[in-house]
């Protein structure tokens, strides 16, 4: 029992050491737009079963069940928490927020695809909507977002030009009295958000997207000059990292105890000897 024991909690503190790790990602990305907590799923290594044993009991060679000892727990699976964070205003035109469920699509200059809630754009050089890193927005047929259209001359208009995101995403570029519907930006969701593999901070992309393929999301409202914000919570993240270092101590000076009684167990074998 003594070897189970610190066994179980080996299993214990090796859970603990991932939590740690999990709720320490989570406050270094408190302040980055669009990040969405992460949190984890725990399973029990192995159940023992638990029977009485008594002397009336052994002479039969029978015995009574009792239930089950959980051996510990380990680190199942990693998930995210897709609440909508808090919105901020920015008053930048190119910054855009999703209030409700989906996500921005935006492709590298690998053609590689990825989804974001980080609507921090801005415009390159090419007239071309893009993230912070140089990624293009795509619009709902999959196309890149071109701020100006091809057939205007932006050297004519690029300091009258005002660009108006709708509610849906849908680009409307002004120009004094002059107005061009334009495209319109791609929100799209899944299904299943558990599925959804992390690759950065902000970007998402299906582990299944045969199984879980993207959608069209529909409750949703673009905001125009806003960001949604982390929506991971300081205070929480400040008591998780609290409770899991009491967690860990407690299991430690288990071990430190169960260490000893086999050192007593070990040293009273030898005298017998």
């Amino acid at each position: 029992m003594i070897v189970r024991g610190l066994e179980s909690c080996a299993n214990g503190m090796l859970a603990l050491m991932d939590m740690n790790d999990n709720t320490a990602n989570n406050l270094a990305n408190v302040n980055t737009i669009g990040y969405k907590k992460g949190s984890l799923r725990f399973k029990d290594v192995m159940d023992s079963a638990v029977y009485t044993q008594s002397e009336s009991v052994l002479r039969n060679n029978t015995s009574r069940y009792l239930g089950s000892l959980s051996m510990g727990s380990e680190s199942m699976r990693y998930t995210h928490d897709f609440t909508q964070g808090a919105l901020t205003e920015t008053h930048n035109p190119h910054d855009l927020a999703i209030e409700g469920d989906g996500f921005f699509k935006i492709q590298d200059s690998d053609g590689k695809i990825s989804y974001t809630r980080n609507g921090s754009f801005a415009v390159n050089s090419d007239d071309y909507l893009v993230t912070k890193q140089g990624e293009y927005v795509l619009d709902i047929e999959n196309r890149r977002i071109r701020m100006i259209p091809e057939d205007i001359d932006p050297d004519l208009i690029r300091d009258k030009v005002q660009i108006i995101v709708g509610e849906k995403g849908n680009l409307e570029m002004n120009a004094g009295l002059q107005k061009w519907p334009m495209q319109t930006i791609g929100v799209w969701d899944f299904s299943d958000k558990d599925d959804l593999f992390e690759i950065s901070d902000t970007r998402f992309i299906p582990k299944s997207p045969e199984e879980n393929p993207e959608l069209r999301s529909e409750k949703f409202v673009i905001q125009q000059g806003m960001l949604e914000l982390s929506n991971s919570n300081v205070i929480k993240e400040m008591i998780n990292t609290i409770s899991t270092s009491r967690n860990y101590e407690s299991l430690a000076r288990v071990v430190t105890t169960n260490g000893e009684m086999l050192d007593t167990a070990v040293s009273l074998g030898r005298l017998r000897q």
